[in-house]
């Protein structure tokens, strides 16, 4: 087919595809090429990315919904693939823009690289063009912690702060990976204990309080949409609605694609009412508008991926109004996370989207304030 580009209007391929063709592609030259799903090229050392801006093409075009997922460095590399070198290169970009933004939050540089980038982005929300589409409703649920479950997060917690407290900022880069792994801990004993604790028998105070949401859902005749990070949450759930014979679905990373497609398809229609999803896995390139409910069991560090998943069910095609459900512990580092996640949204919706969390990006200081008191 490539040898005979010449013979058609349009030539639609793959991320995976293209990285895999691309030395076929050297002596064609194309009028336009379209980068749909353009995060898919964010990080500019990859080869998909690579191999996109490989491509000879008179004029480009990028389409998103999030530009910035988590660092201004994804949105460098949409244009360094759309305009190459008119937000220089990246080392300098680094410098004159995303530091002074990320670090010292100056004003002034962010409203300079708003001007640059501005002219050439063409912005369009939901509520903009999707005139007939229903309300969603978010809640925030939270749940409160009580016995064995909140002795060992206070544990765990004081055990990451001390750690903390001895670190300065030259040993935190050393001491990075081992930092994030016990916050990764923290937020797992939010979900449940067992996850770290195998021989643990208490209680988990969130998942009680999902459990009640699924019923009452199932209840009613609504489908719901049940996104986790941790898809060994996800087989807690599974197992906790299997004793309650509430059958579910369920997707994780290691789905395969034909079972991926049937159960999305299934959904549509069976009587089914509980998908259970892993975050990675379902984030995208799903249409499952029969489900009503969305509810997203443990916070991610970026808005934009958890509204990513949203989307799945809050999309066109929606006849009825969406409510989304946030589950959050009290008094943890999960309602710091939401607290981060709004002040890194309102300086992201400035340059261009919402959400610039990753937990890389998090400082010292940060974790600090995370573990709260």
């Amino acid at each position: 087919m490539l040898e005979r580009a010449g013979e058609y209007d349009l030539l639609v391929t793959s991320y995976d595809l293209l990285k895999r063709d691309i030395a076929l592609y050297e002596g064609i030259q194309f009028r336009y090429q379209v980068a749909d799903e353009a995060q898919f090229i964010k990080n500019a050392s990859t080869q998909s990315a690579r191999a996109v801006k490989r491509i000879r093409a008179v004029t480009r075009f990028a389409l998103t919904g999030t530009p910035v997922e988590n660092r201004l460095g994804e949105l460098w590399s949409i244009f360094d693939y759309l305009m190459p070198g008119f937000l220089f290169g990246y080392q300098k970009f680094r410098r004159v823009f995303e530091q002074p933004i990320l670090k010292a939050e100056n004003q002034e540089t962010l409203e300079n690289l708003r001007k640059l980038t501005a002219p050439f982005i063409l912005r369009r929300l939901k509520k903009d063009v999707l005139k007939d589409l229903p309300d969603k409703l978010e809640t925030v649920v939270y749940s409160r912690f009580e016995g064995e479950q909140k002795a060992l997060y206070a544990a765990n917690a004081r055990k990451l702060k001390m750690l903390l407290e001895k670190t300065d900022d030259e040993d935190y880069a050393g001491e990075r990976m081992q930092i994030l792994a016990e916050l990764t801990r923290l937020r797992q004993i939010c979900c449940d204990p067992s996850l770290c604790y195998e021989d643990y028998g208490g209680g988990s105070a969130k998942l009680d309080t999902c459990l009640q949401l699924l019923e009452e859902a199932v209840e009613s005749g609504h489908k719901v949409l049940l996104f986790s990070q941790f898809t060994s949450m996800l087989e807690i759930i599974g197992k906790r609605l299997s004793e309650r014979e509430i059958p579910f679905h369920r997707l994780i990373g290691s789905t395969p694609k034909e079972e991926r497609a049937f159960l999305t398809e299934s959904f549509k229609t069976d009587d089914v009412k509980v998908f259970l999803i892993s975050l990675k896995a379902g984030g995208t390139g799903l249409n499952l508008t029969a489900a009503d409910i969305v509810i997203h069991f443990d916070p991610w560090w970026n808005v934009a991926a958890q509204n990513q998943a949203t989307d799945r069910a809050y999309r066109i095609g929606q006849k009825k109004q969406v409510t989304v459900f946030r589950l959050i512990a009290k008094h943890t580092v999960e309602e710091n996370i939401l607290k981060l996640q709004e002040s890194k949204r309102l300086l992201a919706e400035q340059v261009i989207s919402e959400g610039m969390v990753s937990p890389g990006s998090l400082s010292r200081e940060d974790i600090l304030k995370l573990l709260g008191e």
